[in-house]
């Protein structure tokens, strides 16, 4: 992780030829340009020498970098600069006395530059200070693209973040590439990435504000090719949404419910799963302050073999670090309770920069001494001993560290002190030289290869789920926060505190210091308990493929993979049925299948992502198959040329269901909007593709799960994951009603044929009609379980029910009429014809069945 970050990242720590680094400047200081000058030793004297070199003007210092790589490096810091300019010299002598002389050519911008730098100093406030030093920001030269043909689209200032630095300059977007270029033109003077090249982008949190932005050219690499800061949420947002219009093969972000999905079928391993979740929890290599987490999970350290079999040699992962010791934990929860508000249990964190370099500090001893001042640690309280440092994670009044993903990679460099370092000694007169593994590991490599055989092993598979429920989950934050003991500093968690309401610069500097060295909690991406992982009875976690069975051998149930494990915490989107002579049912596997109703066989199979598609729907005149997908794509397939013919990036998150009237596609997504498009359809034959025209958006708090449609499409309801309900007027883009129906997710929602009412169906067992034109509930009728989906038309429901039943219900009575046995799962989706007579049923037990309702 940290090793290709550093191959990857634009700014490297120079190596042997070059002593200057950006480590060398402090937090909220910027290095602006450079110019040659002479070091006068002796001036005056005698034996008077001239040291050349490079004077690096910087926004509280100025710094002199020799040629000569034995001389050391010369800091002044502007309060120096204030100090000796209190003595009212000539600027010529002000510069001697701080034993500089400018020769270069341009002397007289280098003098206006550090005296702009000392009347700044002078200044009593840092914001003022600040502002003044900013004249010597630049603008963005577009002689520096690539062609001149290229189109501006946007511009703005950044920084880019790299390991303990971030580096102020210009971002700039064309048609056909991203730029960004640094104001100092370090470490070169622009970097470019081809849009083109672009696989993933990410919104990321920086200092505890929704202003990074991480962006990939590779598709499962975890280091990116850039990390941008931005100083507003808006250009951050507006350069999201530009590159991910232009780019074509660009791969959204991933869900974490996707993930999950995909984890607990066996699809991906435990350390790829982690390496998701830290990614969505915008854990990144580029920012030490939230470097990726990963738990301890071996408890052994003395054994001469490690035996996976036995759950003693594991560490217990449904509690937090700081709680696996019960007699230091009495002692936090007796100090916790006499606390004053606001209260916390823990005094460090469990991922932290001094953390990180803590482990990694053989490999990347520069960035340990910049956060240290210039010095190691005290010898015996380094990374020396892996049995030592388990013991004082458990017994340790204030270390309560979890590990980083190299401890499950394939690297065991962090181990060796291979650069010859000087670490100090021990006490007992020891150096430290490599770290000390425990008996049963035979090397470092084998040391790693153990390690992650017992991250895949059985007993951390069935878990992880509790250590996720800790660091990403529902255990993260409140009530279940403090009974899990798990509650550190509010200024680690999201949302602690907003840096853009401080007015005071002192105390903004002091507050970002602590929240950059302090560590940050993750972002929370659960909200209730996670699911175990489901450990197949007779088979290993290998990857199963969906299409092994023929249709032939079972042409309504097209798979006979086993789902008897799969509970109802996943979320599963088997079936839409769209047509009543053909239906496509949709599947985990992203597949979209096609049957003849008549015949009862498989007419046609396409995939279009790796996952899973959420609804779908055929376009007027049968030819053309829109289906929605959790990977945040719209797609469209042609029929009768067999073949994707389009696809819409329109969300940020999955998009739930589609929706088609009149050339208008309604689209709705978990990243809370509702969206409404014009799309003029493409000619398939000439492979024209669709144009869309994005003409309202919808904005909702949470994530919309359902929408529909009233008769006249000027009406639109909509059902978000934490059971509200809104209505909408299309033509004004207004919400007219906002109603909380649910205690959980809305699971379906439908107009009545009238467009009078609106019913319902949610988590919590009930049915809700409400009046459409008063936004009144006027009904509600509560159920033995959830009823997943349903038709009605305006009196009588048919709603299909968790334990897989058809019930039929007498909606003004508020009861059940008739249940109908169907699926030995839930009934996911149902699709009916106009007449009401005719429906199609596809299950949790991935069955599709056909009925003829006669009543």
């Amino acid at each position: 992780c940290w090793f290709t970050a550093r191959r990857n990242s634009t700014e490297m720590l120079p190596l042997k030829t070059e002593q200057f680094s950006l480590l060398l400047l402090n937090l909220e200081e910027y290095y602006f340009e450079h110019h040659t000058a002479n070091h006068i030793i002796n001036k005056g004297c005698r034996d008077e020498r001239k040291i050349r070199g490079s004077l690096k003007i910087c926004s509280k210092s100025i710094i002199f970098e020799p040629d000569e790589k034995i001389q050391p490096i010369i800091k002044v810091n502007s309060a120096i600069l204030q100090l000796l300019g209190k003595f009212r010299l000539l600027l010529k002598s002000f510069l001697r006395r701080v034993c500089i002389f400018i020769t270069f050519s341009v002397d007289f911008r280098v003098v206006w530059e550090i005296s702009v730098l000392y009347r700044a100093s002078c200044l009593d406030k840092l914001g003022d200070q600040a502002a003044m030093v900013k004249v010597n920001l630049f603008p963005f030269f577009t002689c520096r693209f690539q062609s001149i043909s290229e189109t501006l689209h946007m511009e703005c200032k950044a920084e880019m973040v790299t390991p303990l630095v971030t580096n102020p300059g210009h971002v700039c977007v064309t048609d056909a590439n991203l730029y960004f270029q640094p104001l100092n033109g370090y470490p070169k003077p622009v970097v470019q990435i081809t849009l083109q090249n672009v696989r993933r982008i990410y919104k990321r949190r920086h200092g505890l504000m929704p202003l990074g932005l991480e962006v990939f050219c590779t598709e499962n690499d975890l280091c990116s090719d850039i990390y941008l800061k931005f100083y507003n949420y808006q250009d951050r947002d507006e350069l999201y949404f530009l590159i991910a219009t232009y780019i074509e093969n660009h791969i959204t972000e991933h869900t974490a419910e996707s993930y999950m999905l995909q984890w607990q079928r066996g699809h991906i391993s435990n350390y790829q799963y982690l390496l998701h979740l830290n990614n969505l929890a915008d854990r990144s290599c580029n920012d030490l302050s939230q470097y990726p987490v990963f738990p301890w999970i071996i408890a052994d350290y003395s054994s001469s073999v490690l035996d996976l079999t036995k759950p003693e040699t594991f560490r217990d992962l449904s509690k937090p670090i700081g709680a696996l010791n019960k007699e230091r934990l009495d002692r936090l929860l007796t100090r916790y309770r006499e606390m004053p508000d606001p209260k916390f249990m823990y005094g460090s964190h469990y991922s932290s920069p001094g953390y990180v370099l803590f482990y990694l500090v053989r490999v990347a001893p520069e960035y340990m001494l910049c956060l240290q001042n210039g010095k190691f640690d005290h010898a015996d309280r380094m990374f020396n001993s892996l049995a030592e440092t388990w013991k004082n994670c458990l017994d340790g009044a204030t270390d309560f560290k979890e590990l980083i993903p190299e401890f499950y990679e394939n690297d065991s460099s962090f181990l060796v002190n291979s650069l010859k370092l000087d670490l100090g000694k021990r006490q007992g007169g020891k150096t430290v030289e490599d770290v000390e593994l425990p008996p049963w590991a035979s090397g470092p490599d084998d040391f790693l290869q153990k390690s992650q055989e017992a991250l895949e092993s059985q007993y951390v598979s069935e878990h992880l789920h509790e250590w996720i429920d800790i660091i990403f989950g529902y255990k993260q934050k409140g009530s279940e926060a403090i009974a899990a003991h798990n509650v550190f500093h509010p200024l680690t968690y999201e949302g602690g505190v907003d840096l853009n309401s401080i007015m005071d610069p002192n105390e903004k500097v002091a507050l970002l210091t602590q929240i950059l060295e302090f560590g940050q909690t993750p972002k929370q991406l659960f909200t209730i308990p996670h699911p175990r992982r489901i450990i197949p009875k007779s088979k290993s976690l290998s990857r199963a493929s969906s299409h092994d069975v023929s249709i032939v051998e079972s042409p309504v149930s097209p798979n006979e993979e086993s789902f008897e494990d799969l509970t109802e915490e996943i979320l599963l989107f088997l079936l839409w049925c769209i047509s009543f002579c053909l239906f496509c049912p949709l599947s985990l596997d992203s597949t979209l299948k096609m049957f003849s109703r008549e015949s009862k066989t498989l007419q046609r199979s396409v995939s279009f992502s790796n996952m899973a598609l959420s609804s779908c729907l055929i376009l007027p005149g049968d030819t053309t198959v829109i289906c929605s997908s959790w990977d945040n794509h719209i797609y469209f397939y042609s029929i009768a040329f067999g073949r994707q013919q389009d696809v819409l990036m329109g969300h940020d998150d999955a998009v739930s269901k589609v929706c088609w009237r009149d050339e208008r596609l309604y689209s709705a997504s978990w990243d809370s909007t509702v969206k409404v498009w014009h799309c003029v359809p493409g000619e398939t034959s000439s492979n024209k593709k669709h144009h869309f025209e994005l003409l309202a958006e919808l904005e909702h708090d949470v994530s919309v799960n359902t929408i529909d449609l009233n008769a006249a499409n000027t009406v639109l309801a909509s059902g978000t994951k934490e059971g509200t309900v809104s209505i909408w007027d299309v033509t004004t883009a207004t919400v007219l009603h906002q109603l909380p129906c649910h205690s959980g997710t809305v699971f379906d929602a439908a107009f009545s044929p009238d467009s009078r009412h609106l019913l319902s169906a949610g988590e919590d067992n009930c049915f809700k009609v409400i009046d459409v034109q008063t936004g009144m509930l006027i009904s509600s009728v509560t159920a033995d379980e959830p009823q997943r989906c349903f038709k009605w038309d305006g009196n009588t429901i048919l709603s299909g029910s968790w334990s897989g039943e058809l019930l039929i219900w007498d909606l003004l009575g508020g009861k059940v009429i008739e249940r109908i046995k169907g699926h030995t799962g839930a009934v996911m989706s149902m699709w009916m014809n106009e007449q009401c007579n005719s429906v199609i049923t596809g299950g949790e037990d991935r069955q599709i069945m056909f009925w003829k309702l006669q009543y």
